[in-house]
């Protein structure tokens, strides 16, 4: 008689989809209000004019209009200064 010594529980296997991040609406397209511009973890990207930023980070227009990226420069606690992307609807 053969036998085959049990195979274990597997532990671990359970993947979750994607979060669906990035960049929605590139410079220079339009918007209406509402419309998802930026779906980001942490704050990568700045909300300027025209934009507001929810709870997740996601920036969201503010108004109808055109997308558009800036660089600034943000000074951090520290005192240094880093450059950061500004998203605005103009």
């Amino acid at each position: 008689m053969s036998h085959v010594k049990a195979g274990g529980s597997s532990k671990n296997v359970h993947d979750s989809p994607g979060q669906r991040l990035g960049v929605k609406l590139f410079g220079g397209q339009k918007v209406k209000t509402g419309q998802v511009i930026v779906r980001q973890v942490g704050l990568t990207k700045r909300a300027g004019k025209g934009t507001k930023l929810s709870r997740n980070f996601t920036i969201h227009a503010d108004r109808d209009g055109t997308v558009v990226y800036k660089t600034r420069r943000i000074r951090r606690f520290t005192g240094k200064t880093v450059q950061r992307t500004e998203v605005t609807v103009e």
